[in-house]
């Protein structure tokens, strides 16, 4: 067990954690927030809502105080083309899983069964689309431990979260899909469209340009 000290306001929630799936389950039962607001862990918890970002740095914290360091990445579209999804990350015996919030089912968690960060986020391609039925995923940005900005106050103040947003758009990129590839990619078939839109908030879905 980590030695982080939890925010008495949210302690009996997150150290009821057992596992990364109990994290994605508290993430799975709270609505998704189609706000233009970010919510830091301890907001979460209070308002019972979040979004991807919100979602993952909860996930963040959750995984913390189960004792991996609360490492977060970024999954990217092109501008105008698709929002993008924050992913808290980890490892056992070097493979790494993740924890996410999302609108759509197909984000959220992935097993440690992947040898590479290119390799986990390459698992979420065929389920990253946008409602024209685009496959958007494009980029992942490298991983950003958040134990380095426990100075802005990230688990227990909105503006923290806000810091972390800004600092995710200008982190470095590494391209997921060449660019001679995306020309030829194909839309999301009628049948997988309808399975990841099950569920969906459509208040909070990303509007492509």
């Amino acid at each position: 067990m980590a030695t982080y000290t939890l925010p008495t306001e949210i302690a009996g929630v997150f150290n009821a954690f057992r596992s990364p799936f109990d994290v994605q389950s508290y993430l799975d039962a709270t609505p998704y927030s189609p706000e233009d607001r970010n919510r830091c862990p301890v907001n979460v918890v209070k308002d019972r809502m979040a979004h991807c970002l919100d979602g993952g740095l909860f996930a963040a914290l959750g995984l913390r105080v189960l004792g991996y360091p609360p490492v977060i990445v970024d999954l990217q579209s092109d501008d105008g083309l698709d929002d993008d999804h924050v992913l808290a990350v980890y490892r056992v015996n070097g493979l790494w899983g993740s924890v996410a919030k999302s609108n759509f089912n197909g984000l959220r968690l992935r097993e440690p069964v992947f040898r590479s960060l290119r390799e986990l986020a390459m698992s979420y391609f065929e389920d990253y689309f946008n409602l024209d039925g685009v496959k958007s995923l494009r980029y992942y940005a490298l991983p950003l431990d958040l134990s380095r900005l426990d100075h802005v106050n990230w688990v227990s103040q909105d503006s923290g979260a806000d810091v972390i947003e800004q600092i995710l758009k200008h982190r470095r990129k590494i391209p997921l899909v060449p660019r001679q590839i995306v020309p030829q990619l194909n839309k999301m078939d009628e049948l997988s469209y309808k399975a990841g839109m099950v569920g969906v908030n459509p208040d909070g879905v990303f509007k492509p340009k």
